[in-house]
């Protein structure tokens, strides 16, 4: 069964279900007299009663009076239940992408012309120091991925092929949604006891081994063995979170602990390019945090933004050089959750078209009706009925039409939420989220009742400015 729509105690579907029992249980104790007791409570239960045989004896009619607010109603309990799931779906993808993470990057300050003059290295960025602050955020911050990037050579046997070096800890494949197709990512005990291990993508794989499984084999980097524990599936490349990071490679990375990094490259990173040399010294590239977005609110905008801002101002105190940027990507969420709002008010108007349609289909049986009870109508005036009894009389009959087809409506509408999935999974052979969207089951059903008071209202008034008279001599 689709994810979303797993039974538990609180699922949504299990209290749409109760509340409409509840309502039946009510409807019932009220028609046959259990509850309100009184003159006006008897007149209207009559009324009411009146209705339910006058349904149930023109089947036929009555079902094709209420199959518009049958349809009304079921299409707007699936149609936003199919909306809502697949705009969770999309949300949840978007999500695990880094709308809940923030992006903490070295970044080069401009050249100091005299500074440069003293000294080969340029030394800036984050450093452990700041790794170790960023603890104290508590619970705030559920993960802590850091990288340090190296551009280097990679070399097994006589192939060779131009490489990044990310060295990381076990969290960043869960970070960046990594898949292995072979072997195994970073593993903790890798941290700990600095091993030379390496995990390789996909690209580089099939250039240093395009015939021979890479795994347990030793690939050298900068003359030192690191041997390969894993393969990365092959990943599309990315941009960078919120458009101002470099984009993201995958397939062509290596990844090796980061420890190890430190204690077999040291902090200094060297470059070659165009005949020149340069040398930086980088702790860390990058460290990515992810934020406890159910801390604060359904989305963790607010949670983000402000753990966000407090490490802005955390870093400005001792990185005078302006050398890090933090990047908050939530433009993509919030985009999206725009769209989701937009996408739910499109849904709703559209349903309830159906409804307003089924409304009309009320309005021209009840107008009908009258015209078939004109002697009806003079009889109970002749006997002493007053207007209102008659307006009362009309006007419940399109009520429960309309409240009958919208309970119809909402067992049918929630039918098609637990079936059309499993039916479509084995016809189209893939997931059709779906979520059932509470609100809109109370929203249909009352909607379907407002429709009737509306639409039954005009057949109703009509019918009590009948003349007695002529309504007596009506064939």
């Amino acid at each position: 069964m689709n994810a979303y729509l797993q039974l538990s105690p609180t699922n949504p579907a299990l209290i749409g279900l109760a509340v409409l029992l509840a309502c039946g249980l009510g409807a019932w104790l009220f028609v046959t007299g259990r509850i309100l007791t009184g003159g006006g409570a008897a007149k209207f239960r009559r009324s009411v009663s009146l209705a339910v045989k006058s349904l149930w004896l023109h089947k036929l009619r009555s079902f094709l009076s209420v199959l518009g607010i049958i349809i009304g109603t079921s299409a707007v309990i699936s149609l936003m239940a199919f909306g809502e799931g697949s705009m969770q779906d999309a949300l949840a993808d978007i999500k695990r992408q880094g709308a809940t993470n923030i992006i903490v990057r070295s970044v080069k300050p401009p050249d100091d012309s005299a500074t440069a003059n003293r000294s080969f290295v340029t030394s800036y960025g984050l450093t452990a120091k700041d790794l170790s602050r960023f603890s104290t955020f508590g619970d705030a911050i559920s993960r802590t991925v850091p990288i340090r990037v190296q551009p280097t050579e990679a070399r097994y046997l006589e192939r060779m092929s131009n490489a990044r070096v990310i060295a990381t800890v076990p969290g960043y494949a869960e970070v960046n949604q990594l898949e292995m197709s072979r072997g195994r990512f970073l593993i903790d005990a890798d941290e700990h006891e600095i091993k030379n291990v390496c995990v390789l993508g996909s690209e580089i794989a099939d250039k240093l081994f395009p015939t021979e499984d890479p795994m347990d084999n030793s690939v050298m980097l900068r003359s030192m063995k690191f041997t390969v524990v894993g393969v990365v599936k092959e990943r599309m490349p990315t941009g960078g979170a919120g458009g101002s990071q470099a984009a993201e490679e995958y397939n062509r990375d290596i990844y090796i602990p980061f420890r190890t990094s430190l204690a077999r490259f040291g902090e200094i990173i060297f470059t070659r390019s165009s005949g020149s040399r340069s040398a930086e010294k980088v702790n860390i590239s990058q460290v990515t945090l992810t934020v406890d977005a159910e801390v604060d609110s359904p989305t963790g905008r607010l949670k983000v933004q402000a753990v966000g801002d407090e490490i802005k101002r955390m870093l400005e105190k001792d990185h005078y050089k302006r050398d890090t940027a933090v990047t908050v990507p939530l433009d993509r969420l919030e985009e999206a959750e725009r769209a989701q709002n937009r996408f739910t008010n499109l849904l709703v108007l559209i349903a309830s078209i159906s409804l307003v349609v089924g409304g009309i289909g009320i309005m021209n049986i009840m107008l009908a009706t009258v015209t078939e009870r004109t002697r009806e109508i003079g009889i109970r005036r002749a006997l002493g009925a007053k207007r209102r009894d008659i307006t009362m009389q009309f006007l419940v009959e399109a009520v429960v039409q309309t409240t009958v087809g919208g309970l119809c409506g909402v067992l049918l509408g929630l039918g098609m939420v637990f079936t059309v999935p499993v039916v479509w999974k084995l016809i189209a052979g893939s997931a059709l989220p779906a979520k059932v969207h509470v609100p809109s089951i109370f929203l249909s059903l009352f909607v379907s009742i407002g429709v009737g008071v509306l639409f039954g209202w005009y057949p109703a008034q009509r019918a009590a400015r009948l003349d007695p008279i002529e309504a007596l001599r009506h064939d």
